[in-house]
């Protein structure tokens, strides 16, 4: 039986046929030993047709096709003219060697062309992809290695389908550096507490908050230096001029004993880092926000941006939350509830992450689980528009959020809500008027300006027409004073 061999190259596809096989009897050592030397392998294996790719997209186009299985019609028309055709009810005498069995069963189906992947197979195709560029002629020396290069660059820039414009893993990353920050700055700040609670017991039932309380300490350093001077200063953090006094006069009564400076400038630089930590909280959740903006602005108009963030960073990405029904996104975030559910046959859970929502606290106990449904049903919809819509905009979370009140007043008032269909066809009227606006505008400007590039021309030839009556005005002037001198030398 005679084998083929089918080469998917970076510079194009190439068939081969392999002879002499019987006496190897498919042995892969022996092919081994025959690949590392050209004259042998030589002998074996002859190039029978090569089909070049036309330009660099059709050739990731066809190692797409081959990477995911499946035969392009460039594929299928270089196999039906270059091998021999398969007559029906007859065993075919030869067989077609494939790298990959996806696209070996995938031929096999459309032509009817037997293929095999197997080890044998893979090393001859080792074999000619380690001699390619003396198969192939006409090949100069650094093509090949500039067709992989190229092949490979732009094949990995498509599986990871970089977008500028939606990069959802920033967001990812954002949400869980923003959960750790917060589980840091709580802990540092139960140790400031108990390490300044030492030398001024008082001010922790004074200021409650973990962020005054490290602002407070820092201002105040030493509890027996404490004076009326100190009371702006603490007014301005505190935003209580009382409050101010209230530490102040506690500071000279306090029970704490006292530190040295050593032990007191170690506090104050750990009051100052958790201080820091908190600033940067505050400067990444804007950036959260900002973000949550730019790659699902619905969702966010819709849910909230946390809410949201932690939707797409549990699913993967925005794509694969899009993908999501929502019976799956309304119990992201519980599954563990879920698979325990299913194995004690107990009432499975309700809500997942979209408990965190407003709407979700604001609703009854009875209409918590219609709530959580009808809002992972707007939640999906929402992040496939943000998704897969070409402008992001938040006019479609806006609405879907008006349809949630409507939802909560319906389950509490009884009040019949609107519609998704009348809400989907209003806002798609208000963003064709929008368009039509902004078209409007656009030509009223390039008017304007068609208006002022004609007033310019019109003003140029006036002055050049001016400039010309002077310049003849001059001419004739001094004209008749050449007369005049004339006559006047004459007389």
């Amino acid at each position: 039986m005679v084998i083929y061999l089918l080469y998917e190259s970076p510079s194009g596809y190439c068939l081969l046929e392999a002879h002499g096989l019987d006496e190897i009897r498919q042995n892969t050592e022996a092919v081994r030993a025959s690949v590392s030397d050209l004259s042998r392998f030589g002998r074996v294996v002859k190039l029978i047709a090569f089909q070049p790719s036309q330009s660099a997209l059709d050739a990731l186009n066809q190692i797409n096709a081959v990477s995911e299985g499946y035969m392009t019609d460039e594929l299928r028309s270089f196999l039906e003219l270059n091998l021999p055709k398969v007559k029906e009810g007859k065993k075919p005498k030869f067989s077609l060697g494939v790298s990959e069995p996806k696209i070996g069963s995938c031929i096999f189906e459309a032509t009817k062309i037997p293929c095999q992947s197997n080890e044998f197979v893979h090393e001859l195709l080792r074999g000619v992809r380690q001699h390619f560029d003396r198969f192939i002629k006409d090949l100069k020396p650094g093509d090949l290695e500039k067709a992989q290069l190229g092949l490979a660059h732009s094949y990995s820039r498509a599986k990871v389908k970089f977008n500028v414009n939606r990069v959802d893993n920033m967001v990812i990353q954002a949400i869980f550096l923003l959960d750790t920050l917060d589980k840091d700055i709580n802990s540092f700040a139960m140790r400031v507490r108990e390490w300044y609670s030492w030398h001024f017991p008082e001010l922790v039932k004074i200021v409650n908050d973990n962020y005054l309380y490290a602002r407070v300490s820092k201002i105040i350093e030493d509890k027996s230096k404490l004076s009326e001077e100190h009371i702006p200063m603490l007014t301005e953090v505190l935003g209580d001029e009382d409050k101010a006094r209230e530490v102040v006069e506690a500071g000279k009564a306090s029970m704490g004993q006292d530190l040295s400076p050593v032990d007191l400038i170690n506090v104050q630089t750990f009051a100052q880092r958790v201080m820091d930590l908190a600033d940067y909280r505050k400067k990444l959740y804007d950036y959260l926000v900002a973000k949550m903006n730019d790659i699902a602005p619905n969702l966010a108009a819709l849910i909230g941006d946390m809410v949201g963030a932690r939707l797409i960073s549990h699913a993967g990405s925005l794509t694969n939350l899009a993908k999501c029904p929502s019976s799956t996104l309304q119990i992201l975030g519980a599954e563990k509830a879920l698979f325990r559910a299913l194995k004690t046959r107990g009432n499975t859970p309700k809500y997942g992450l979209i408990f965190h929502s407003s709407f979700i606290g604001r609703a009854s106990a009875k209409n918590k689980g219609r709530i959580a449904r009808y809002l992972a049903n707007k939640c999906s919809i929402a992040s496939r528009i943000d998704c897969f819509a070409d402008s992001s905009s938040t006019a479609f979370g806006e609405k879907l959020r008006e349809q949630v009140e409507e939802r909560l007043d319906f389950y509490d008032k009884g009040v019949a809500p609107r519609k998704n269909v009348d809400v989907m066809k209003e806002v798609l009227e208000n963003l064709e008027k929008k368009d039509e606006a902004m078209i409007d505008a656009s030509e009223e400007k390039k008017k304007k300006k068609e208006k002022r590039k004609i007033e310019e021309i019109v003003d140029n030839e006036k002055s050049e027409k001016k400039k010309k009556k002077r310049k003849a005005a001059d001419d004739s002037q001094s004209k008749k004073k050449k007369k005049k001198t004339k006559t006047e030398d004459d007389e």
